[in-house]
């Protein structure tokens, strides 16, 4: 990185963590009790206490916990944990929901330098005891509900009890000669999910000025993060947070009406989501809805999946233009930022390129496209992944790594058409499922919907459509078929519609393509 764009991230990030009325001290003080334990988010949350040490970190389903308090418990955890060994070198599993004991655990683990591997609350017993195998994790941390699915993994075990115990030993912690790893699993929607590295050097102030940049997070926000801690997007919103000494509002569990309810509640001017949620508080009845007064809320900051244009519309229509949009994945980090502005000039975008981060569209060989042209997504910036903890990595083209998607620029915005793996050939026909989502999205009736491609004999392979229907519509398949077929060529208009109840998600809400596809192709043997 270069000094120029170094000193210009700095500026970025000093921006959106000062305030011209702040007492003078504070800031002194914060850094030299971070200095202990540098970049690392235990160091975050000690300048944080050291800063503002009354302010609210977290709330939760049990009510608050101040940042002078946070780093007590957290450091008390700490020297629990090094106790039973844990330390550099030592792996840690932490299978929580969203409340305080995730983010004491978290910050006490990097408190003793061990690694950190966030594990997905929906797995089941035996895919969660493989995880822990094939990522060699040492002790696995979980929520008591989560006690019967760890038991048989093999490995020592530190439930909610444990926590509290530690927590009442008044041990302490040393800083660790070595800072930890964050691992994050890729989604696995297609098969099993991947340990990926985050990377920690300092070039990392640019990939956070990527963020800041372009959305409006300031010190000192009330934030309510409704999307999983677990997940990539999630846990960076948690630590920019805590870097901004803000309060963080969370829920074990995802509500639609008590999320917007939170919101009002604590008049927060940030909530980060993943789209799935916006649309089931876009669902909400209106009499519901309208009780959530929110007139402090600039920054709806959305992250994980697709954003259909149809659902982007509808959330500028309902709360104003706050929505932000960030394109990314686990392993490329934030690739390009949709503000308000652009998403109301074209609501299908995933925006303009971030600072400090490169984005090309290349095709079959490697070579760069031209505006409008559709091609494979590279992506390079400061924050993108070490690796996979298994080894190897993303396909890598002109010192850029492969983001898995298609998509073409137009005006210095980026269009997503789909995944790679998710286009099919139909007839000699290069066909994206993602289109005739779009559209789906936008007939009357249609909740939400997910197409994906079927193996055909005579075509080799075709589209078939999963549609939830709105409460009390009237739709059936040939309307579905008609609305395609009245606005698109013939071979993507889907072979077969399906009505069911709702569509198979993961737990951080990307629907499971491979689930329903297997349905389709199970149908036909």
């Amino acid at each position: 990185m270069s000094l120029l764009r170094r000193l210009t991230a700095g500026a970025i990030v000093a921006r959106s963590n000062t305030h011209l009325f702040e007492r003078p001290d504070r800031l002194p003080r914060a850094l030299l009790a971070m200095a202990p334990w540098g970049a690392s988010p235990a160091g975050a949350l000690a300048a944080a206490a050291a800063r503002y040490p009354s302010r609210v970190a977290v709330y939760d389903d049990d009510g608050s916990v101040t940042y002078r308090d946070l780093w007590r418990r957290a450091t008390a955890v700490a020297g629990g944990l090094a106790a039973h060994g844990v330390g550099p070198g030592v792996r840690v599993g932490l299978l929580c929901r969203n409340h305080r004991g995730f983010v004491e655990w978290l910050l006490a683990i990097a408190a003793t330098g061990a690694d950190t591997v966030l594990l997905n609350t929906g797995f089941a017993g035996p895919q969660l005891a493989d995880v822990v195998a094939s990522e060699r994790i040492d002790h696995v941390i979980h929520d008591d509900e989560f006690a019967s699915v760890a038991e048989h993994v093999g490995v020592r075990l530190f439930d909610e009890a444990a926590m509290q115990e530690m927590v009442g030993s008044g041990r302490s912690v040393h800083p660790p000669p070595s800072q930890g790893s964050l691992i994050i699993l890729t989604s696995g929607t297609t098969g099993r999910p991947k340990g990926a590295v985050r990377r920690s050097d300092p070039a990392a102030i640019e990939g956070v000025a990527a963020i800041l940049e372009r959305v409006p997070f300031r010190l000192g926000d009330t934030q309510v993060i409704a999307a999983p801690l677990f997940h990539a997007w999630g846990l960076t919103n948690l630590l920019l947070g805590i870097s901004r000494c803000t309060t963080n509002v969370l829920s074990r569990r995802f509500d639609p009406a008590a999320t917007l309810s939170a919101t009002a509640l604590h008049r927060a001017e940030v909530l980060v989501v993943v789209p799935v949620m916006l649309t089931r508080m876009l669902a909400l009845p209106p009499d519901v809805a309208e009780q959530a007064a929110m007139p402090k809320l600039r920054v709806i900051a959305s992250s994980g999946s697709s954003l259909g244009p149809v659902l982007a519309a509808a959330v500028l229509q309902r709360f104003g233009p706050v929505l932000y949009n960030l394109y990314g994945s686990t392993e490329v980090a934030v690739a390009t930022i949709a503000t308000p502005s652009d998403l109301l000039i074209a609501p299908g975008t995933a925006g303009r390129v971030a600072f400090g981060v490169r984005v090309e569209i290349l095709d079959q060989r490697g070579a760069p496209l031209p505006d409008g042209s559709t091609g494979r997504v590279f992506v390079g910036g400061a924050m993108r992944f070490d690796g996979y903890t298994s080894g190897g990595g993303k396909e890598q083209l002109r010192g850029l790594l492969c983001s898995g998607d298609m998509g073409h620029f137009h005006d210095g915005l980026l269009f997503v058409e789909g995944r790679e793996d998710d286009m099919i050939v139909s007839g000699g026909e290069n066909v994206f499922p993602g289109e005739v989502e779009d559209l789906l999205a936008n007939l009357r009736g249609v909740a939400e919907v997910a197409v994906v491609g079927v193996a055909d004999d005579e075509f080799g392979q075709v589209l078939a459509a999963f549609v939830v229907k709105r409460r009390g519509a009237r739709l059936d398949s040939a309307d579905v078929r008609a609305h395609v077929r009245s606005r698109l060529a013939k071979y993507k208009v889907p072979r077969q519609v399906t009505f069911v109840e709702e569509l198979p998600r993961n737990a951080s809400g990307k629907v499971l393509r491979r689930t329903l596809a297997d349905t389709v192709n199970d149908q036909r043997r």
